[in-house]
């Protein structure tokens, strides 16, 4: 009788992508595997609109479950920041994860798998006795961190946001400047937003153990540290498997959706001569922004494909939330733009198949947000990253991606908010022309031959499976499953 993995992702496309390629991990070893998902109230393509029906379509030997419905208060005029609203309406369904769970012979179900921002399922499966284990989508590098910050959190009365750009030591990674951090981390230690998440990274480290989508040798010295009784005092971390990096490959997943245009455009392409420009399922840059990348392509005179989003601000959650529009180039680009660039660039609105792209040939670097997906997607294509972070934890994946895994080089304007034409062309001419560009790809191309090896039978990423299956037999017998 196989047994059944429950997997719980809460929401958002960069949780539950790699969710859905740690799925794929378990079928290979025989399981099987059901991820359960929440009927969100608003149609945000940020939160997966159409990307989670994509995935669904594409591996039909996962069975996705959709809680039922239940009144939800009106998010979009709350007020309140999306992620506290998430973690709400997350918390009200509690129940009827329990009740799901209830509906699997206990001695079929082999244990839940939970995001590590969906903390309170933990309460559910200790309850019930169910081996629960945290799902990190992001790197160690960043866990190592963020274990380590409600502690310096507890001996501070103010925020960290008075400390600027002072370099904080963590154990593990580079000094990390302290604006780097997750932003709402850096508020008051009393307010709401940044209690909620001291308090759910700590929650979310004591299950009982953490799959990290990340292979050893990529982070060696972060790995290490997670493992180390100093790293958080007062506290021993679970076991840490990393099993990374799981990252999908487009079209040879099976799904047997129609080519995208731009792949067409791209096999026209000289090998290696296009730069990627693509920042994220809730990455939207401003229209002024937008203007001086297009300068900064069109004087670079390199390939480019762009895809441009409509902008709007993560922190306004009534825009956020909603469903945005496919963008108006004519309004957002430069007079003439399209035009001129036309032989040698291509503007796609809204989305990509980035993991294609990244993939195709003719693909030769990528502009990215540092989103750990994204980075991983990189890598795994062998193509070298300039690093442009917006959000949630990418100031700290820009930091290990330039400085200790040597993928990347740092787009500087973004600690000021705005990266100039002149930047753009300067960085952009830089990876594709330079002697330091040439060095940086052959790293990348190191980085890529160390992933593969992680991923094969014996390899360290295989091992550490392997490790945690073993791992949560022995913890079923204990429970007396």
């Amino acid at each position: 009788m196989k047994q059944t993995v429950v997997l719980y992702p809460g929401a958002g496309v960069g949780h539950v992508v790699p969710m859905a390629e740690l799925a794929k991990v378990f079928l290979n070893h025989g399981y099987d595997v059901t991820m359960v998902l929440i009927p969100l109230p608003f149609k945000s393509a940020d939160f997966g609109a159409g990307v989670i029906e994509r995935i669904a379509a594409s591996n039909p030997s996962i069975t996705f479950h959709v809680l039922p419905p239940i009144p939800l208060a009106d998010f979009t005029s709350s007020g309140k920041h999306p992620f506290l609203l998430m973690l709400q309406m997350l918390h009200q369904y509690n129940e009827n994860l329990e009740s799901f769970l209830c509906s699997i012979p206990r001695q079929r179900l082999h244990s839940l798998v939970i995001d590590m921002f969906v903390v309170d399922p933990i309460d559910v499966a200790t309850k019930m006795g169910i081996p629960v284990y945290t799902f990190v989508p992001s790197g160690a590098s960043a866990l190592v961190v963020l274990t380590q910050v409600p502690t310096l959190l507890a001996s501070r009365q103010t925020g960290l946001k008075e400390l600027g750009d002072t370099p904080l030591e963590f154990l593990g990674v580079p000094p990390m400047p302290a604006s780097h951090l997750v932003k709402e981390l850096l508020e008051n230690p009393e307010d709401e937003m940044c209690k909620t998440m001291a308090n759910i990274i700590k929650r979310g480290m004591n299950t009982r153990g953490v799959l990290v989508n990340t292979f050893e040798s990529l982070e060696s010295q972060a790995v290490q540290a997670l493992r180390d009784p100093l790293c958080v005092s007062g506290q021993v971390l679970p076991p840490i498997y990393c099993v990374g990096p799981l990252v999908g490959n487009g079209a040879r997943d099976g799904e047997k959706a129609e080519r995208h245009e731009c792949l067409a455009w791209l096999d026209a392409q000289p090998e290696r001569s296009v730069v990627f420009l693509c920042f994220g399922s809730m990455g939207a840059l401003p229209e002024e922004q937008l203007k001086e990348i297009a300068v900064g392509l069109d004087k670079s005179s390199q390939r480019f494909l762009w895809v441009v989003r409509t902008p709007a601000s993560i922190d306004d959650p009534k825009r956020f939330l909603e469903q945005r529009p496919d963008p108006d180039l004519d309004a957002l680009l430069p007079e003439e733009f399209l035009e001129r660039t036309k032989d040698r660039g291509l503007v796609v609105k809204s989305w990509a198949p980035q993991v294609e792209v990244l993939h195709h040939p003719a693909t030769g670097a990528f502009v990215t947000h540092c989103g750990w997906n994204s980075t991983q997607e990189g890598i795994m294509a062998g193509i070298p990253m300039l690093c442009w972070p917006l959000y949630a934890e990418q100031k700290m994946n820009k930091v290990f991606m330039t400085e200790d895994m040597g993928v990347g080089v740092e787009m500087e304007g973004y600690r000021m908010g705005f990266i100039k034409a002149e930047e753009v062309e300067a960085k952009v001419r830089l990876v594709m022309e330079s002697t330091e560009g040439r060095e940086l790809k052959a790293r990348v191309a190191a980085r890529k031959k160390e992933a593969e090896a992680a991923l094969e039978v014996g390899g360290s990423s295989q091992a550490a499976f392997l490790q945690f299956l073993s791992d949560v037999e022995n913890i079923g017998e204990q429970l007396g499953k």
